[in-house]
C-alpha cells in the first residue's frame, strides 16, 4: 500500500467542477430572485 503525504494530491479537476458548481447555482439563485421580483411587481 502506499504511504500517503498530504498535499501531493493533482485537485485541479475538482477545483473546476467546484467553481462550475458554485458558477451554476450563483446564476440559478439570481435567476430566482429575478423571477420573485417579476412576480410582486406584476402580480398586484
Amino acid at each position: 500500500m502506499a504511504d500517503h503525504k498530504h498535499g501531493e494530491m493533482d485537485i485541479s479537476t475538482q477545483e473546476k467542477a467546484f467553481a462550475g458548481f458554485i458558477k451554476w447555482s450563483t446564476y440559478v439563485a439570481i435567476a430566482s430572485i429575478a423571477v420573485l421580483v417579476f412576480l410582486a411587481v406584476f402580480n398586484g
